[in-house]
C-alpha cells in the first residue's frame, strides 16, 4: 500500500477533530476544538501531519516545538499520534514518524520526545520500535 503524509491545514479540522476524540475517547467541543486546531496549525512552532491512503485520511500526529533551557535548545515533543485501526500495523505509524522526525530536526530539534499512558502497551511498543529510548517517567497533577 502506497500512503502519504502532509502537514494538516485548516480543512483537516474534521478528520483530526475525530481521530482525536476517538484517541482520547472523549468528545470534545467542537467549537472550541476548533479555535484551538486553528492556532496550532497557525504557530510555526508546531507541526501538524495528516496521513492518507489515497483521499481518505487514516492517521495523523501533532508535535509542538520548544526551547528549554535545561537542554540548551529545541525539543521536539509528540503531542497525538492516531492511525485508523484497519490501518494500524500496515506502516502508517513509521512512515508519520520519519516524516516528523525529519522535520522536526529541519527545524533544529536536538531530540523527539513523546509521552504516553502507561496502559497504551502497544502504543509504547510502537515508540520503542522507533528509536525512542524509555527513559524518563511523567507525573501529572490535575487541576480541580
Amino acid at each position: 500500500m502506497a500512503f502519504s503524509v502532509r502537514e494538516a491545514t485548516v480543512k483537516d479540522f474534521d478528520v483530526v477533530y475525530q481521530f482525536v476524540c476517538e484517541l482520547q475517547h472523549k468528545v470534545f467541543d467542537r467549537d472550541l476544538m476548533k479555535q484551538l486546531y486553528q492556532k496550532n496549525i497557525s504557530n510555526p512552532d508546531n507541526v501538524y501531519l495528516v496521513a492518507y491512503d489515497q483521499q481518505k485520511a487514516i492517521g495523523y500526529l501533532s508535535c509542538h516545538l520548544q526551547t528549554l533551557l535545561h537542554h540548551a535548545g529545541t525539543v521536539a515533543e509528540i503531542q497525538e499520534m492516531f492511525v485508523a485501526a484497519e490501518y494500524r500495523s500496515k506502516g502508517v505509524g513509521t512512515i508519520l514518524m520519519n516524516t516528523i522526525k525529519q522535520l522536526a530536526k529541519a527545524k533544529g530539534a536536538l531530540q523527539l520526545e513523546v509521552t504516553t499512558r502507561m496502559i497504551r502497551e502497544k502504543a509504547i511498543q510502537f515508540y520503542v520500535r522507533e528509536a525512542f529510548e524509555n527513559s524518563h517517567r511523567k507525573l501529572v497533577y490535575y487541576f480541580k
